[in-house]
């Protein structure tokens, strides 16, 4: 049995005042001032925290709001003087799709590489929108010898990326069947490239500090190859060079070191492949295809031209590009994964989908709707603290401060951190399901429960009539 993979985290705290959700009210005309507060008994002692907080007050702006929402001193205060408040700057985070509750989430798991846990526990809606239409199952989460984390059963987090035969040929003793490349990460994550809407800070270097540290990939546009040419070998593995034909082409020797490269779909997509073969046949190429209405046939089609990779990229939101009513991206993963599937090249061709992935219960839909592994980008740019302005360039306002300096191994921990969270909480989700291994959910709609399904099941047969 192979060992287990393993992402080495460390306390990462955050550069700023955080940005908490909760906080307390407190109306003082009426306290009778007991000498066993319920504020100090807070089984948090946040009260304590907050006391020391507030005699080192920087600036009036700085608000402290860490409550934990666990009711205790809301319920056992004799006089109900106080009550829970949410914090008016944590609504003001993010957009629609990218909600101020990942932030908090992904603040949290940045700075700890844990698992959040929330002591209020979960208030909102059981249904919404792209990925909250849809349930993984639990049904083997009874069953104490799959606990995940606590390391009883090994599960196996890692996935392939490349072309998987759908046979092999013999003659005689001797394989006749040439094998194509075929490379594996220890997580189905891939870094992609930073979004070109949010340029503060830099991040090319703390994000391949970070692959390394974890494993993983980085994909890195070929434009910025001015920034990681001084780089060590040994990060080289851990890069994958987004080819840009409006770049400068990466010298022939990097490429003989890398192990992936991307390229973006085009009417001539044949003929860079087979230049990129000739500089290393041993190469995995991935071609880029943004997800719009024709990218369904697209993908059949570059599968039948042997393309191993392809990696289907949605907007921010994880919606249809291109389109007036668009999809969400796991209904375009379902779509391409059944057509591969009923023209018998599924396993011949690794998908990775992009766009709209904010959390790691996002990952394990992604993957059960049919997807190898996903692409990410903004959620290592939030665990920097960055809070998705709607502008962000050069000479802009930072209420992150992400317009300074950022120390690369700062930056490198927080993203690691954030990893390791998410790899802890793939590793539960699939012992909660049975499934000891990352290959064997991809596809897995067994797995899950949709909401849009459901809904015409039970409801169907009642209003068709």
């Amino acid at each position: 049995m192979p060992e287990k993979y393993h992402i080495e985290t460390t306390h990462m705290p955050p550069r700023l005042p955080r940005i908490g959700k909760y906080g307390i009210i407190d109306w003082r005309e009426d306290c009778a001032r007991c000498h066993n507060c319920v504020k100090k008994a807070c089984i948090y002692d946040k009260y304590r925290e907050e006391s020391k907080f507030i005699k080192s007050l920087d600036s009036i702006h700085t608000i402290y709001f860490e409550c934990m929402g666990c009711f205790s001193c809301v319920q056992n205060c004799t006089k109900g003087l106080l009550c829970l408040t949410v914090n008016p700057e944590y609504k003001k985070l993010g957009n629609e799709y990218w909600t101020p509750e990942i932030f908090r989430t992904t603040w949290l798991q940045a700075e700890t590489g844990k698992v959040p846990v929330s002591g209020a526990g979960y208030r909102g809606k059981f249904y919404g929108p792209g990925f909250d239409s849809m349930w993984t199952d639990m049904s083997e989460i009874v069953r104490p010898t799959r606990d995940g984390i606590h390391g009883r059963e090994y599960i196996s987090t890692s996935v392939d990326i490349g072309r998987k035969p759908s046979f092999l040929t013999f003659t005689g003793d001797k394989m006749t069947s040439s094998l194509s490349s075929l490379l594996s990460v220890p997580l189905p994550v891939i870094f992609d490239m930073t979004s070109p809407y949010h340029t503060l800070p830099v991040l090319e270097p703390s994000i391949i500090e970070a692959a390394r540290k974890t494993g993983l990939i980085a994909i890195i546009d070929s434009k910025k190859w001015h920034l990681i040419k001084n780089y060590d070998e040994k990060y080289l593995s851990h890069i994958a060079f987004h080819l840009n034909p409006d770049s400068h082409d990466i010298p022939q020797e990097i490429l003989n070191k890398t192990r992936l490269v991307e390229i973006p779909d085009s009417d001539h997509i044949e003929r860079h492949i087979n230049a990129i073969r000739n500089i290393n046949p041993d190469i995995v190429i991935a071609i880029r295809l943004p997800l719009t209405p024709k990218s369904v046939d697209r993908s059949i089609e570059l599968a039948g031209m042997n393309v191993e990779v392809i990696h289907l990229v949605a907007d921010q939101k994880g919606n249809e590009l291109d389109s007036k009513k668009p999809r969400f991206i796991k209904d375009m993963i379902r779509d391409i994964h059944g057509r591969l599937i009923k023209d018998e090249k599924r396993d011949e061709v690794t998908i990775i989908a992009g766009g709209g992935i904010g959390l790691p219960e996002h990952l394990a839909k992604a993957v059960i709707c049919g997807a190898d592994l996903v692409s990410i980008n903004l959620p290592l740019l939030i665990a920097l603290e960055c809070r998705l302005c709607d502008s962000c360039k050069p000479g802009d306002y930072c209420p992150a401060e992400l317009d300074k300096n950022i120390d690369i191994e700062y930056g490198a921990g927080r993203m690691t951190n954030l990893m390791g969270a998410w790899h802890w909480q793939l590793v539960e989700v699939m012992g909660a399901m049975g499934m000891r291994e990352a290959r064997r959910l991809r596809g897995d709609v067994g797995r899950a429960m949709f909401y849009e399904e459901l809904q015409n099941e039970i409801y169907g047969p009642i209003f068709s009539t």
